[in-house]
């Protein structure tokens, strides 16, 4: 990562800031109350126990005794209250009466362990949150296996990773990087784990736990990122099938020689739908509706099942579009596709609605 140096004596600390997120993960947590309002809340309650403490006092003044003068006022049991809450316990202020010292038994004493616990649990919870966050982070990653890393949370880092989503996998198999911390924290309030640095870097991705994934995905912003990221990946994995899309037509063999397995032209894609809708609207929205998933027309993977061994493409109940067999892909009409066979794949076109549910087998083009 390239850091801009800011004259002026903040120059250091906003590199130490950047080099802190370059490393930092996160995952997605519960809703919570944010720092400030638990150490608030806290205070408040320890506050009316001392307010609380000194009125017990001061109601009950008459079986006390103050050295200096012998008699105890308001501010005297406000004192005598600070003094015993914080264990400190001066002397000076005493109970003398019989109905004094059961109060201070009874009430003062269960009081003082309360407001004890309120400070001194603050305290331990504040010492102890990044040793529960380390402990969750090892854990986090002990557990991560075959998971789907996405390099680029931007427009198509996020549709992508919602489509794989619709299918069937679960966000805590998601881990974003991004060198955002909005775009990071934005990830992981949606259920995703985030890393925040730059993916170009093997220790950013390693962070990621890249090594052990399954699918990695790169959406980065621009192409040279996408090469240099998809350079590190396979590196890192051999593995891994790795999809990255780019602007230009013309970088997209420089990303294949990178080590991508496809690699997608989203300028080009973008530009052949725009012709496509001008010279037939209607055929425009079908392969509008095909690219939006989750409604209407979606393209899917699915096995042959045994009903349909021996048969014909199209004698099958789907609209068949083409067939995976072994490592070739073959189109509908394919004089080589002959008779279906129980290891082929076939790739359909399928109507599916918002409520429908992921059907087992059935997953998105390219997975494996």
């Amino acid at each position: 990562m390239f850091h801009v140096k800011l004259p002026g004596q903040d120059a250091i600390a906003r590199q130490a800031d950047e080099h802190l997120l370059t490393h930092q993960v996160k995952l997605p947590r519960k809703v919570v109350q944010r720092p400030l309002q638990q150490v608030a809340k806290r205070l408040a309650v320890a506050l009316l126990v001392l307010v609380a403490t000194a009125l017990i006092v001061y109601f009950d003044r008459s079986g006390y005794t103050d050295n200096s003068d012998g008699s105890v006022d308001l501010l005297d049991a406000f004192y005598y209250a600070t003094v015993t809450l914080s264990t400190t316990g001066y002397g000076d202020v005493t109970p003398t009466s019989d109905l004094a010292r059961f109060i201070n038994i009874m009430v003062i004493t269960p009081l003082r362990v309360l407001f004890l616990i309120i400070l001194v649990g603050t305290t331990l919870e504040v010492l102890t949150e990044r040793t529960r966050e380390e402990w969750r982070l090892n854990r986090w990653r002990a557990a991560l296996r075959d998971h789907t890393v996405v390099v680029g949370f931007g427009t198509k880092g996020r549709s992508a990773v919602e489509t794989v989503c619709a299918t069937g996998l679960k966000k805590e198999q998601v881990v974003v990087v991004d060198p955002s911390p909005r775009v990071v924290d934005a990830a992981t309030a949606d259920g995703y784990a985030g890393v925040i640095g730059d993916a170009t870097r093997s220790d950013v991705l390693m962070r990621a736990e890249v090594h052990k994934a399954r699918q990695i995905i790169i959406a980065t912003q621009r192409d040279d990122t996408a090469v240099l990221v998809a350079l590190t990946a396979r590196q890192l994995n051999r593995g891994a099938k790795i999809v990255a899309a780019v602007r230009e037509e013309e970088n997209a063999p420089l990303l294949k020689q990178s080590g991508a397995d496809a690699v997608i032209t989203s300028a080009s894609a973008a530009g052949r739908l725009l012709g496509l809708s001008v010279l037939s609207p209607a055929a425009g929205m079908v392969m509008e509706d095909l690219i939006h998933q989750g409604s209407g027309l979606d393209i899917a993977e699915r096995p042959v099942i045994r009903a349909e061994v021996g048969k014909g493409v199209r004698e099958t109940t789907d609209l068949v579009v083409s067939v995976v067999r072994g490592h070739r892909v073959l189109g509908y009409d394919d004089p080589d596709v002959g008779p279906l066979q129980l290891t082929d794949r076939l790739i359909t076109i399928v109507r599916v609605t918002r409520s429908s549910h992921v059907t087992p087998g059935i997953r998105p083009l390219g997975n494996s």
